[in-house]
């Protein structure tokens, strides 16, 4: 079999559905099989893929697992010679699963490979980046990111680049990450430690570290709505971000490192929660209040980032 097309879902049915109709339709003359691994939803998601997509291999677990672990246990029964992680909030364009299979039979060096991904509304999304070091980390949270001089505020993100062309990278997101079999055979899954967020950056990480190189390829489009399941958790969703950039560094830094990304990501955290909390004391609305109370949920649940609670 060519390839296995991996699907997480969580309470995005309609999503999925046009994600699985959009890979259905591009499939091209790969011989393909499709996992989805439901966590749990409640929307119907289950319903909807037994009754609409009969062909789709459907594993239906009775809580939600987490990003990580439902992948892992697409992992272990996919066939393909090379398997795909897809998100349920994507749609997939063209021949970019033909194309995208064709570049790691042509790059035998290669352990994984991203396309190029669209927004919504058509604009290029930042997906590829560099290793969320404390620098990146110290340069994202205080918005010197979005200037576009000097250029090295910007490469953490490649903000100059418009995934256009080839190139070698550290991290690809797990929206679309097409690797071979034999490295996940060599490397290992997916580290089930990170529940959401980070899990794909610490796999790229021991992807990069065991030789592989990491590429993006322009073979193609997929569009990445964003905040599928996201959207469900509020502020858990940044209290997930700040627990795997924080799990990230202890896991490849220490305990040095991991104090000092918490620190970074607090100090982040911290003054947007006064920023909006005085902006809604001057000038009340419903979305200054909103921010205000996000950024306070978040920086007073901070503890639990470093405990590993989240």
């Amino acid at each position: 079999m060519d390839i296995s097309i991996i699907v997480v879902n969580w309470n995005t049915v309609d999503m999925l559905r046009d994600c699985l109709t959009s890979v259905v339709q591009n499939l091209d003359d790969l011989d393909a099989e499709v996992i989805v691994i439901d966590n749990a939803s409640s929307d119907g998601s289950q319903e909807m893929v037994g009754r609409e997509f009969q062909n789709v291999v459907l594993i239906k677990n009775k809580e939600n697992v987490g990003f990580a672990a439902a992948n892992n246990q697409g992992f272990r029964i996919a066939k393909g010679e090379y398997v795909l992680l897809l998100n349920s909030d994507t749609i997939v364009h063209g021949d970019v699963l033909k194309q995208s299979v064709n570049y790691l039979v042509e790059h035998k060096s290669v352990g994984a490979m991203g396309c190029r991904v669209l927004n919504t509304d058509g604009s290029v999304q930042l997906t590829c980046s560099e290793f969320p070091t404390l620098t990146n980390l110290l340069v994202m949270s205080s918005g010197l990111w979005k200037l576009k001089s000097p250029r090295w505020f910007g490469k953490y993100l490649m903000t100059d680049w418009q995934r256009d062309s080839e190139r070698s990278v550290e991290v690809i997101s797990g929206c679309y990450l097409l690797l071979r079999q034999e490295v996940i055979r060599e490397v290992g899954p997916l580290d089930e430690h990170f529940f959401f967020f980070g899990e794909e950056t610490d796999w790229c990480y021991r992807i990069r570290s065991a030789d592989w190189q990491l590429m993006f390829a322009p073979v193609g489009e997929i569009t990445h709505h964003g905040g599928g399941s996201v959207k469900k958790l509020n502020h858990k969703r940044d209290l997930l971000l700040t627990n795997s950039k924080v799990k990230l560094h202890r896991k490849h830094g220490g305990l040095v490192a991991a104090s000092v990304c918490w620190l970074i990501l607090a100090f982040f955290n911290a003054t947007r929660a006064v920023f909006w909390t005085l902006r809604n004391m001057v000038s009340s609305s419903p979305v200054t209040k909103e921010r205000a109370l996000h950024f306070r949920r978040v920086f007073l649940a901070l503890g639990n980032a470093w405990s590993g609670r989240i």
